[in-house]
């Protein structure tokens, strides 16, 4: 199965990684491919998934003796079901003083990154994987309308089995939602929360407004936050923050909310056919949602903090995606519509005017056929022109 997987784009990322770090973690969601991944950029490897209960309880119960038997190092797949060999690790990494010695992979536990920072601080390198890019998924197939994928999602396996995708994804929900959220937290009703994840892919691209999701659902505001952290925790959303910086206007404060996955999203809203996509309500959503996690992902690819935000006023004046790079912003307007009209460059024209000399050239992206150049605003449809991909992997 390994042997037949693409090679992914974060893979030259990991490799450098393992040269200068003696540890190297890669987080992301379940199903992202970080096992195929690492085992198939280090083969030759020792691998022990703490998954296997067998290796787990030996794990567990010597870990000294665990790990000595494995003296060059090892793969270590899913670490969260055992934190306690990180501080090991530490010991084994600090004496030997080897680049690349462990290949950790975590998912689905809030507190993973937090143990992994705090106990291999200074000597593990954190990658972030998510499912396939466009590029890595035009290695199966060349042309892609963004419905399709949209409806389709990103995970490995979908694309290299070509499995049913309502079926895959209702599998997906039920593991996530019976297995890992029972083993965060203590939730009584399952059914209640799988509720509340349909609740928030119905608000992909709005501002997150505690108070209303808590009354839409019947819990305390306070038990919302808590759900949100969990699913950004477990990489099954994550938060776009506003931009405000250096800015005097009164500004939105609040963050957006978007999953890591499309297909995700679109399952849980019942969406199954691409006619259905274009004329559901959540269609400029849903596309803004996949074109932001598109360049995400390129970031995460190259090993980067992503530094993405938006920007709103209090006027409704707005701007769907804001990439800040090294002291420079670049302004981007998504849009769902296959005519492009005047009327999608007045948010960045705003914008330079409020930000003065640290805008850079802005960017249109849409779901039309032509490529060209506005008033130093690009204007361009990313998923079929792939080049201009390049673009944004620079950044």
């Amino acid at each position: 199965m390994i042997l037949n997987m693409i090679t992914r784009d974060i893979t030259k990322e990991l490799i450098t990684s393992a040269k200068e770090y003696p540890v190297v973690t890669v987080l992301g969601p379940r199903q992202s491919g970080k096992t195929t991944l690492v085992r198939m950029t280090y083969p030759d490897k020792p691998y022990f998934s703490m998954e296997n209960p067998d290796i787990r309880t030996a794990a567990e119960t010597d870990p000294r003796g665990f790990l000595n038997n494995i003296p060059q190092g090892a793969v270590l797949d899913e670490i969260q079901r055992l934190p306690v060999l990180l501080s090991y690790i530490q010991g084994i990494v600090d004496q030997k003083q080897k680049p690349g010695m462990f290949i950790l992979t975590g998912s689905h536990q809030p507190d993973i990154h937090q143990a992994v920072s705090q106990t291999l601080a200074g000597r593990t390198a954190l990658l972030t994987l998510l499912p396939f890019s466009l590029p890595e998924l035009c290695q199966y197939k060349k042309k892609w309308d963004a419905y399709e994928i949209i409806i389709k999602g990103s995970f490995p396996r979908l694309h290299k089995d070509n499995l049913a995708v309502p079926r895959f994804y209702n599998g997906y929900v039920q593991t996530y939602v019976e297995r890992d959220v029972r083993s965060i937290i203590n939730i009584k009703d399952l059914n209640l929360f799988q509720r509340f994840l349909t609740l928030l892919s119905g608000r992909i691209g709005q501002i997150v407004n505690y108070t209303s999701l808590s009354n839409d659902i019947g819990l305390s505001v306070a038990t919302i936050k808590n759900w949100i952290s969990i699913l950004k925790a477990s990489f099954v959303i994550f938060e776009l923050n506003p931009f405000f910086e250096n800015i005097n206007k009164r500004v939105i404060k609040s963050p957006k909310i978007y999953f890591t996955d499309t297909g995700l999203v679109a399952h849980l809203l019942g969406i199954e056919t691409i006619n259905q996509t274009k004329r559901d309500p959540l269609r400029g959503g849903l596309y803004e949602n996949l074109i932001i996690l598109e360049i995400l992902k390129s970031q995460y690819n190259q090993g980067k903090r992503p530094q993405l935000f938006f920007y709103r006023d209090t006027h409704g004046n707005e701007v769907d995606l804001i990439i800040k790079h090294q002291r420079q912003l670049i302004p981007i307007e998504i849009k769902s519509s296959a005519t492009f009209t005047n009327d999608f460059l007045k948010g960045i024209k705003r914008f330079r005017k409020l930000i003065n000399d640290s805008c850079q050239e802005g960017y249109v992206l849409y779901n039309g056929n032509d490529s060209f150049h506005l008033d130093n605003i690009y204007i361009q449809n990313i998923l079929i022109h792939k080049t201009n991909l390049v673009n944004f992997n620079n950044i």
